[in-house]
Formats: structure tokens, C-alpha cells, sequence
């Protein structure tokens, strides 16, 4: 039974541990089994702390329920701050350091019961530069980046749940390229307090799970929101499917997945339809690129005046282009950011979600890097709520995903859409297996 622990999802395992048919600590033995069995593979962890978690799983066992995590593992991207862990931000800047509290929606999950097993992999300051991970399908291709490491963590069954954050694509493009679900939610509905900043008007914090009923639980919570769980959906959606303006880097099997998906939902009883393209949206690639540089030329301030011999070349290009824009400049790409933001908002008058490409296919090889997040940065400077919603699988036997949208600020109904969607994704695709059985394992 406990060599089969760590395959649960979030919130069987929540539900088992809540009815005190599972302990904390089985479960936490389970999940270091796996990791002392992959990670010299995978590399998705900076640092593990396995008698601690042993320790407070051990605590939860003994005493009262204490919240809807009670006794789940979790994993924290190590661009988060943690009092019981090092914290490096992906950099050799910060290889010595501790900080003083943990950041907020680390000490939410404590509060509510999860129990941190370690930190995971980030790229240098969620940008860029890769780090050891690789993807758990196989090793010899990206997990993604900038949340590398929880992307390869979920997926591998080590973890149920880890945080993760996005400044462009940096949930989705993991998610997608990992096989698993996803969610960044609106922009500022999970506090960043303790979240090593890198761009103010995009930084969003979210997380991956194995199922869309599964980062519900943990939206919840983040959220306070008790309506992230409630995912009963009976209606007939209305989805755009929006191909983007980057439609001509999409590969054959984001393509492919793309139609599969419209076909499918529209047999199931959803009301179909294909966005038009706005002309003015080819900008906003750039528009966001733009922003996040200027702001991240300011927040990495010390970074890039006492210590710019510890930065990557990659980085240092982002944070020079960045320091050339002028604060007019800046205002202006605000202001034209915000103007887009008020016509996609009138779009879910017409649409309850819209479909995405999540990336342009497949994950690609590692020594090219983590990918291109081009088909999120639109939805990232929009801080509208996204899914991966992965089902299917390309020409490599990689996993393919669409990007599930919604209107800002709804995000238990958008979750409630996504998780019709994927449901029906997974039947018509794969009738007889789960969402984490899709792919093969080490």
C-alpha cells in the first residue's frame, strides 16, 4: 500500500488524512521513497528536510485536524521564503541565505496543516538561466522554467501540491511541458509578501497538482476562499477558442490539440466558437516584455549594481534593456497594458472561458533552455486566471495542454468550467486512465 501513497492526488489524500485512514507520516515516508528513488534523475529539489517533515507529520498524527492541508506535503519553489530552509532565489548571490519568516502563502499552508518537505528548483531569479531539473517524461528534455522544479516534483509523484509563481509563463509553460494542471490565478489574489520580487504589476504566485479539483483545495486556502471547492458545474459553457496572434509558432501537435479540443467540448454540449484576432493584441508580446524589464531592472536594483559578476549574461540582458526604458516610457506600456486589459474583460460578456495554446508544443530539449512563455504573456499582463489543462501527447510522446482563461476575479467559476472541460478532455482522449497515468515514468 505505501509504495502507492505518493500517487495520490491532493485531495484524495486530504480526504484519507481527514478521516484518519492515512497518517501524515505514511504519506511523508511515501513521498521521500520516491525522491530518494528519482532525484539523482530528475533534480527537482535545492534542499530537503526529511526528519523535520517527519517530525511535524508526526505532531499532526498525534494531535486535533488542523485544516483542510492537515498532513499533505508540500513543495515550495525556492523563490519563496522559508524559515526552516535556505532561500537562494535560483542565484549564487543567496547561496548563504536564511531568512527570517516564511513568505505568506508558506505560512498559510503551515496554517492550515501541509507540511513542508523542501524547496525546489527555481531558474535565476524566476527568469531564465536553467537549472539541474529536467522533465520527469524524459530526462532528456525541460521541464519548463522558471518553476522548474515543482512542475518535475508534482509530476513525478513526489509531491501532491508545490508552489510555483509567474511573471510570464512561468506556471503554465512547467505545467504543460510536465503533463500536469497548473493555476495561476488572478493577479493579487494570493499574497506575494515573502516572494522575491521581479516585476510589480505581473509577479502572480499560484501552484501545480495532479487535477483541477486538486489546486481548488489549495486555492482555497490561499485564497480564503471556501467557493474554489465548490466545482459542481451542470451548464452549457460558451468557449472561445483563441488561437493568439503567435498562432504561426504553434507546432503541429499544439495545433492538433487545439481542434481536437473544440470538437470534443462541442460534442459534449458546449457552445463553441473561434475569437476573432484583435489586430492591436500583435503588441502585447513585446508590451509585456517591456514592462517586465523595467521593473525588474528596478527590483533587482542591488542584484545588478553590487553583484552583477554573479549574474547570468541571460539576466543581465533582461535588466540593461530594462534600465533603457525611461519611467515615461514605462507609464505609457502601463497605460496601453490596462487599456487591452478593460477590452479582453468585455470578452467574458459574451464567453464564460476561452482556450489557449499554453506553449508552442512539446517540451523541447534541455541544452536549449526552459522555452519560449510567448503564449502566456498576454494573459500574464492581462492578470487574468489560467489552467494548463493537459490530455494530450505529441509526436515524441511528450504531454500537449491547452490554457484554460477566465474574466478576472472569477476564479472559483473559471475553475468550476475547467474542471467540466478537463473532464471531458481526459474521457475522449484517454477514457480509460487518469490524468497522471497519461505518461510514462522513471
Amino acid at each position: 500500500m505505501s509504495t502507492a501513497l505518493n500517487r495520490l492526488g491532493a485531495l484524495e489524500a486530504a480526504r484519507k488524512l481527514q478521516r484518519r485512514e492515512l497518517t501524515a507520516e505514511q504519506l511523508v515516508r511515501a513521498c521521500f521513497a520516491r525522491i530518494e528513488q528519482r532525484e539523482n534523475t530528475v533534480h527537482a529539489w535545492t534542499a530537503l528536510q526529511k526528519q523535520a517533515a517527519l517530525d511535524r507529520a508526526q505532531e499532526l498524527d498525534r494531535g486535533a485536524l488542523q485544516g483542510p492541508l492537515h498532513g499533505l506535503p508540500i513543495g515550495v519553489k525556492d523563490l519563496f521564503d522559508t524559515v526552516d530552509l535556505p532561500t537562494r532565489y535560483g542565484s549564487p548571490i543567496y547561496e548563504r541565505h536564511r531568512p527570517g519568516l516564511d513568505a505568506a502563502s508558506v505560512a498559510l499552508c503551515r496554517g492550515a496543516g501541509a507540511v513542508v518537505i523542501g524547496k525546489t528548483v527555481t531558474t535565476e531569479f524566476a527568469t531564465y538561466l536553467a537549472g539541474p531539473t529536467r522533465n520527469p517524461r524524459n530526462e532528456a528534455y525541460t521541464p519548463g522554467g522558471s518553476s522548474s522544479g515543482s512542475a518535475a516534483a508534482v509530476a513525478d509523484d513526489m509531491v501532491p501540491f508545490a508552489l510555483g509563481s509567474q511573471t510570464a509563463g512561468s506556471i503554465i509553460r512547467p505545467a504543460s511541458y510536465c503533463g500536469i494542471v497548473g493555476f495561476k490565478p488572478t493577479f493579487g489574489g494570493i499574497p506575494r509578501a515573502g516572494v522575491k520580487n521581479l516585476a510589480e504589476s505581473l509577479d502572480t504566485v499560484g501552484g501545480f497538482a495532479r487535477s483541477v479539483p486538486d489546486v481548488a483545495l489549495f486555492a482555497s486556502v490561499l485564497m480564503r476562499d471556501p467557493r474554489m471547492l465548490e466545482l459542481a458545474y451542470d451548464g452549457k459553457p460558451r468557449i472561445g477558442m483563441y488561437r493568439s496572434l503567435q498562432w504561426r509558432h504553434a507546432q503541429a501537435e499544439t495545433k492538433e490539440a487545439f481542434a481536437q479540443a473544440a470538437a470534443i467540448l462541442s460534442r459534449a454540449g458546449a457552445v463553441v466558437e473561434e475569437v476573432p484576432l484583435p489586430p492591436e493584441h500583435c503588441v502585447l508580446v513585446q508590451l509585456h516584455s517591456d514592462i517586465m524589464a523595467f521593473e525588474a531592472s528596478q527590483s533587482l536594483a542591488y542584484e545588478r549594481l553590487e553583484h552583477a559578476a554573479q549574474l547570468s549574461s541571460k539576466i543581465q540582458a533582461i535588466l540593461d534593456a530594462g534600465a533603457r526604458i525611461t519611467a515615461e516610457e514605462h507609464l505609457k506600456n502601463l497605460d496601453r497594458a490596462a487599456e487591452s486589459r478593460a477590452r479582453v474583460d468585455a470578452w467574458f460578456d459574451k464567453y464564460d472561458v476561452l482556450l489557449a495554446p499554453s506553449v508552442a508544443g512539446e517540451a523541447p530539449f534541455a541544452d536549449l533552455g526552459t522555452g519560449d512563455p510567448q503564449f502566456s504573456r498576454a494573459w500574464t499582463l492581462f492578470g487574468v486566471p489560467c489552467l494548463n489543462l493537459p490530455f494530450a501527447t505529441g509526436p515524441q510522446g511528450l504531454p500537449v495542454g491547452l490554457q484554460l482563461v477566465g474574466r478576472r476575479h472569477s476564479d472559483h467559476f473559471t475553475l468550476a468550467v475547467a474542471a467540466w472541460v478537463h473532464q471531458r478532455l481526459l474521457a475522449a482522449h484517454a477514457p480509460d486512465i487518469g490524468a497522471s497515468d497519461m505518461w510514462p515514468r522513471g
